[in-house]
């Protein structure tokens, strides 16, 4: 006789209470989706709150794992994401929009990791274990595309940058969602 267990776990990259964003190709963010209050005194002009939602579910007996079935989004926190009117441009829009970007980049190779792994008994470890180093991953991609494009303000790099992540998005076109 087998004993079947069901497992859930749900993570987001920061906690919200608030509505969210699918990343989505064909609908692009807007400074309407920014509605968070502005925070003026941290020097930034915009910031996008963002993070890869998590969730999977298992099915196991007493010795084997049977089947697994996951759920990976990019999502946009309006409320936590906000801008300063007087100050915003295009530029700045697509900067903050790129971010967005660099989360469903991680959100693909998130999925391309979990469809890579084989995976055993020990699939919570597993799963949380991949699920860090993925947001580990995207922190320090965040704060390196920021540093490098000092915020928009290179529009070499800006630029640059645009073409990289376009380039590995289309690269990991089979694991949108």
């Amino acid at each position: 006789m087998h004993r079947f267990f069901l497992v859930c776990f749900l993570s987001l990259f920061q906690f919200q209470d608030g509505p969210t964003i699918s990343w989505d190709l064909n609908n692009r963010l807007e400074w309407s989706d920014f509605r968070g209050e502005p925070k003026p005194s941290n020097n930034s002009v915009a910031v996008t709150a963002s993070g890869i939602t998590f969730s999977y579910s298992t099915k196991k007996s007493d010795t084997r794992l049977i089947d697994y079935h996951y759920n990976i989004r990019a999502d946009f926190y309006p409320n936590k994401s906000w801008y300063l009117k007087e100050k915003a441009d295009n530029n700045i829009l697509n900067h903050e929009r790129l971010h967005f970007d660099i989360t469903e980049l991680h959100a693909r190779l998130f999925r391309q990791r979990i469809e890579k792994t084989r995976f055993t008994m020990n699939i919570d470890n597993q799963m949380n274990r991949l699920h860090e180093a993925i947001n580990k991953e995207l922190e320090a991609l965040q704060k390196r595309y920021d540093a490098e494009t000092r915020h928009s303000q290179d529009l070499e790099k800006q630029q640059e940058w645009q073409t990289k992540i376009i380039e590995a998005l289309n690269k990991l076109s089979r694991y949108s969602s």
